[in-house]
């Protein structure tokens, strides 16, 4: 049986924590931050947990991740 292949933007974007949840960085924070209010940018610094079902999605990309 062949090995399954990681999708190359998942890896890049996704990390798993200890307890198999994803972890991911804020979105809306590349370009454009003049427009955003300064509360926005405060709330999107750092990582956030996907939710469930996007957890699930993310999971199928990445099979081999632990």
């Amino acid at each position: 049986m062949p090995k399954m292949k990681t999708k190359s933007s998942a890896k890049k974007r996704f990390k798993v924590t200890a307890n198999g949840r994803i972890k991911v960085a804020a979105a809306g924070k590349r370009h454009g931050m003049i427009k955003r209010t300064q509360k926005f940018i405060r709330n999107a610094r750092g990582t956030m947990v996907l939710c469930d079902q996007d957890e699930k999605i993310v999971k199928k990309y990445m099979p081999y991740a632990r």
